[in-house]
Formats: structure tokens, sequence, C-alpha cells
């Protein structure tokens, strides 16, 4: 096997040993200016892609009935857009906010039907929560990443279900339980409480 550099314009299939990965794949590391070029231009561009996600959903103040229905599931805590907010600012507070922004980046996609569109928001989801050089990365096993990569090659609206499914169980068996014991929580709970009873 030949071990000439490949032209960052040639895309050769993937291999074992991956020689010189940084120019025949979008998605590797590495500092060759083709990757330079093209990470200035996803930076450049982001504001008016992946940031479309808001710091907070739009939503209507939650009720007590609501705020303890999030106790009793995560599946309720999370199909509520107050529910994700607040468990959102939790994760802040853990350092793992990322999980949440990368779930939420991944129903986006899912949402999203332009051919177009779907390829460059696959691509900076890649670039913002995949790649193991960004600062939110989140956590995958080997199995799922191999399977993001393979499925890279075409993206579509649901390219990274697998990983958005494992982040999922992730902040469901190790967030969840420690945000319902959390101050957060609580004092949300006592203040939605509270309102209440005065009305």
């Amino acid at each position: 096997m030949s071990r000439h550099e490949a032209s960052p314009t040639t895309v050769q299939p993937a291999s074992n040993h991956r020689p010189n990965a940084c120019c025949f794949c979008w998605c590797c590391c590495c500092s060759c200016s083709w990757n330079e070029d093209r990470e200035r231009a996803w930076r450049a561009s982001r504001e008016t892609k992946l940031e479309t996600i808001p710091n907070c959903e739009a939503c209507p103040k939650p009720t007590p009935e609501e705020v303890r229905g999030w106790a009793q599931s995560f599946e309720k805590l999370m199909k509520s857009p107050a529910g994700r907010n607040v468990f959102r600012e939790f994760l802040r507070t853990e350092y793992s906010e990322e999980n949440m922004l990368f779930w939420l980046a991944c129903e986006e996609l899912k949402a999203e039907c332009n051919k177009r569109t779907i390829d460059e928001k696959a691509r900076m989801i890649y670039e913002d929560y995949i790649s193991i050089l960004s600062p939110k990365e989140v956590s995958l096993d080997s199995r799922v990443r191999e399977v993001i990569n393979r499925k890279m090659q075409e993206p579509s609206s649901h390219t990274f279900d697998d990983a958005q499914l494992q982040i999922y169980t992730l902040m469901h068996r190790d967030s969840y339980p420690r945000f319902l014991n959390s101050a957060i929580y609580k004092s949300l709970l006592q203040s939605v409480s509270h309102s209440s009873s005065e009305s």
C-alpha cells in the first residue's frame, strides 16, 4: 500500500490504520490548512445555524402540577419546555450542559427536511459535540462513534439517533436523580406551590 499523502480533494475509503487521516476525512481532527479553512467557515456561520438554539426555550411559567410531574418521570421533564430549561440550568451547575445542548440539536435536526440544511447541521453537530477536539464533546462509547462516522459519509436527519439515545439515557440515569434532589428543583417546587396557595 502506498504511503503517499492523499490530496485534500481526494476522498479515500476508511481503513483500519487510517494513514494521513487528516487529509481524506473532513471530520478528522488535524491542523492541515484545508481543514483549518473549513473550520473557519463553519465557525463563522455558527451564529446562524446551531446557535438558533436559544439560551432558554420560550415557554409559559409551569404550573405546580407540571413541576410535580417532573419528579414522576424523566420523560415528562423532557417533554416540557419549562422542564428542559430548569434541567438545563441544573446541568450547567454540573458542567454537563452539553448533554442537553446535543439532545436539543438532534431534535432540531430531526425536524429538518431540507437536504442541504441537514448536511450542514449534521456536520456542525459533529464538530460541536462528537469531535474529540471540541470543548463540548459528549461522552459516547466507541460503537456509537463508529456508527456516526459511517453515517457522516451521507448525513441524514437520523445520523445521531443512537448517540442521542445514549445521552438521553445518561441524563436519565445519572443527572436526573440528582436534579430531583437539587436546590434548583426544590426551590422552584416551593415557589410555584407558594404562588398557587396565595392565588
